[in-house]
C-alpha cells in the first residue's frame, strides 16, 4: 500500500503550505512526498503549459489520480501531450483553477493515490 499523499494546509498568492513539507511557490505532491515544482527542470512555461516530464515523477511514485492546477488566474495551460500520456496510462486527471484544484486534491488524499502539480500565481 502506498503512503498517504500530504495535505495542502493553505494556498495564497505565491505560497502553498504542505503538511510536513513546508511552503513552496509551486509544488509537486505525490503519495508520501512533496517538493518545489521548478519549471526550469523541464522547460515549463505558461504556454504550452504542464509538460509530460512534469508528471513523470508523480507516476513513478504510484499516483493513480493526478490533479493539475491551472494557476490562480487560469493562465497555466496543460500540454496536449501531457493529457495524452495520462490517458494512455489509465490515470484519472483533473484540471482546475488552483484554489479549486487544492480543494479537490485534499478531498482525495484519504481515498486515492493522488498526486498534483500546483501553481500559486497567475
Amino acid at each position: 500500500m502506498l503512503p498517504r499523499s500530504p495535505r495542502i494546509l493553505s494556498i495564497s498568492w505565491g505560497s502553498i503550505t504542505v503538511e510536513d513539507h513546508g511552503a513552496f511557490k509551486d509544488a509537486k505532491l505525490w503519495p508520501g512526498g512533496a517538493r518545489a515544482w521548478d519549471w526550469n527542470e523541464t522547460g515549463t512555461r505558461h504556454s504550452p503549459g504542464t509538460q509530460p516530464a512534469d508528471v513523470a515523477e508523480l507516476l513513478d511514485a504510484g499516483a493513480t489520480v493526478v490533479v493539475l492546477s491551472l494557476g490562480m488566474e487560469e493562465r497555466l495551460e496543460v500540454a496536449a501531450e501531457t493529457l495524452a500520456l495520462l490517458e494512455d496510462r489509465g490515470i484519472a486527471v483533473h484540471t482546475a483553477e488552483t484554489s479549486e484544484a487544492v480543494e479537490l486534491y485534499n478531498s482525495l488524499v484519504d481515498t486515492a493515490a493522488v498526486a498534483g502539480l500546483f501553481h500559486s500565481t497567475c
